[in-house]
């Protein structure tokens, strides 16, 4: 195959591009520029898409023997990514940044560009196993449970995954890929993996948002509206969060109280006790199947609502304009904007994002 090997700088997606080279495909190395400020996007191993990010890419390519470029998709990551992060949290949702890249980027923009140019895959140093399957490409669970990057994964289509390629999905652990890196001479075979949001490598969420979104103080209630506390900004919170909410009525009960919801129309915070944050129920319109769609109305299915969450059995239903999923036992402090990402066994169904919750606890119980 004509192999376009998408090398962000780090171990994985070189020793990726390495056993596509081994494989014996006709591949070339491309890094993609996210921003326009290099070196704005790492701290330590926070973040991503630095100069020196761009410069460890090219080295390795250049180990590999393989062409290699940098393609700018700086304006279309702000578009498709960061704006709506920022536009997802003003309207009270929690969004996941790494399922819109991989959506609207690296799957999207990125495979777009790459059948244009006359490659046949996109190759990245995903965890994740490609079956083909009686009816098709299947998306599956990698070998490495620790390292399963299919629930971030779950937003690529049929079509998507005809054009994808995942050498790193059989692998059976990183530390592996760390050992074959360092024999092949990768200078990065070490380098610390990249985590949390890449466009906020500080890690201060909260502080990134007040300056995008601004801050309007309101007030915090309790599930029957009584005013319990105030805060500066509703964007600041997040469902499940315990700390932080400076509450100025204790609970009747002397509990602590936890985040249940934000309301961001009247901007006000909503908080309760633990077990309010138990879910019974959610529901999501905008869905993706990864491959051939469930063929009953109502199944079977395990439902995961976080990239590191373990999967919930639980019954599917689709709906004119939505899919309910109902867990066997209730999920745990789910919000609006996560995604929710059904399988079946090993094999990614598809995902939607949740839009709606329905607790598992009474408001009056």
């Amino acid at each position: 195959m004509r192999v376009l090997a998408a090398m962000s700088g780090g171990v994985d997606s070189a020793v990726a591009a390495a056993r596509a080279v081994d494989a014996g495909h006709d591949v070339v190395g491309v890094h993609l520029a996210l921003s326009r400020a290099g070196g704005t996007l790492r701290a330590g191993s926070r973040g991503c898409c630095t100069i020196e990010d761009a410069m460890d890419a090219r080295r390795a390519a250049d180990l590999l023997g393989i062409p290699f470029y940098v393609w700018d998709f700086s304006e279309r990551f702000r578009d498709d990514v960061i704006d709506d992060f920022v536009s997802e949290y003003r309207a009270g949702r929690t969004p996941n940044p790494c399922m819109r890249c991989n959506e609207k980027i690296k799957f999207a923009a990125l495979l777009e560009r790459a059948i244009e140019l006359g490659f046949d895959a996109v190759c990245t140093g995903h965890y994740a196993l490609l079956v083909d399957g009686p009816e098709g490409r299947e998306l599956h669970r990698a070998s490495d449970a620790a390292k399963d990057q299919s629930y971030v994964l779950g937003v690529l289509t049929a079509e998507q995954l005809a054009h994808t390629y995942f050498p790193l999905g059989s692998t059976p652990s990183k530390a592996e890929v760390r050992a074959e890196a360092a024999e092949r001479g990768l200078t990065v075979a070490q380098k610390p993996d990249s985590h949390d949001i890449c466009f906020i490598p500080d890690g201060d969420t909260r502080g990134w948002l007040a300056e995008k979104v601004g801050a309007e103080a309101g007030e915090i209630v309790d599930r029957t509206g009584a005013v319990v506390g105030r805060h500066e900004g509703a964007h600041a919170f997040t469902v499940g969060q315990r700390r932080g909410l400076q509450l100025g009525v204790p609970a009747p009960d002397g509990k602590p109280r936890f985040v249940l919801e934000v309301r961001p129309v009247d901007n006000r915070v909503v908080v309760g006790p633990k077990e309010a944050l138990a879910t019974a129920e959610i529901a999501g319109g905008r869905f993706t199947w990864a491959g051939r769609a469930p063929s009953e109305r109502v199944f079977a299915c395990d439902a995961q609502i976080r990239a590191h969450a373990d999967p919930v059995p639980a019954r599917a239903e689709i709906t004119e304009n939505e899919i309910v999923v109902i867990p066997d036992t209730p999920f745990d402090g789910v919000a609006p904007g996560q995604t929710a990402v059904i399988y079946e066994g090993s094999r990614v169904l598809g995902q939607f994002t949740i839009d709606r919750t329905v607790s598992a606890v009474p408001v009056d119980a």
